[in-house]
């Protein structure tokens, strides 16, 4: 329903989503914090469009296609209020996530610097990525080495969430 006191066009939705896209992109260029926990009860859908991303391979070439799709998803939504979109990562697919492979199962393999990047770019749309604690404790891979984004989180299980996302009306993608 429009709002009766705001210009013509607008409405009091709009007004909060563009309101809280400028604190979000503020809160991105500050200096990253150590990732937070979520507990499945905290997720929501907050866009009429939300899909996650599932991502549980370690497939460099796969994550880089993941990537790209959800680039192409953003960019065909005008207001990326409009659209929310989470990957949630466990097993190989933590790997991604990671300040550096050593001490870790994938130690001996090449870090992808420059995947990062590509989902660091992404998220200054509203990219939610969800770790899965599981697989830390499982793997024995120490929680900070996780990447310290804003965007990041911790949930207590990695399918558990997506099941919970999709309880809560997100579509299921994944890539390959």
């Amino acid at each position: 329903m429009p709002d009766r006191d705001a210009p013509k066009g607008l409405d009091r939705r709009r007004l909060l989503g563009a309101a809280t896209l400028g604190g979000a992109l503020a809160h991105m260029a500050a200096p990253a914090s150590s990732a937070g926990k979520l507990a499945l009860a905290d997720l929501k859908k907050d866009a009429d469009v939300a899909c996650l991303y599932h991502c549980d391979f370690g497939d460099p070439a796969r994550f880089a296609q993941m990537v790209q799709n959800i680039s192409n998803h953003y960019s065909v939504y005008g207001n990326p209020l409009d659209l929310q979109l989470v990957v949630v990562a466990h097993g190989q697919g933590i790997k991604f996530f990671l300040e550096t492979l050593e001490g870790t199962p994938w130690k001996d393999e090449a870090a992808a610097p420059q995947a990062f990047q590509r989902v660091s770019d992404v998220a200054k749309s509203g990219l939610q990525v969800m770790l899965c604690e599981i697989t830390f404790k499982r793997l024995n891979v120490d929680p900070a080495k996780a990447r310290s984004q804003d965007f990041i989180s911790f949930v207590p299980s990695g399918v558990a969430a997506v099941a919970a996302l999709q309880s809560k009306g997100f579509g299921y993608i994944k890539t390959g």
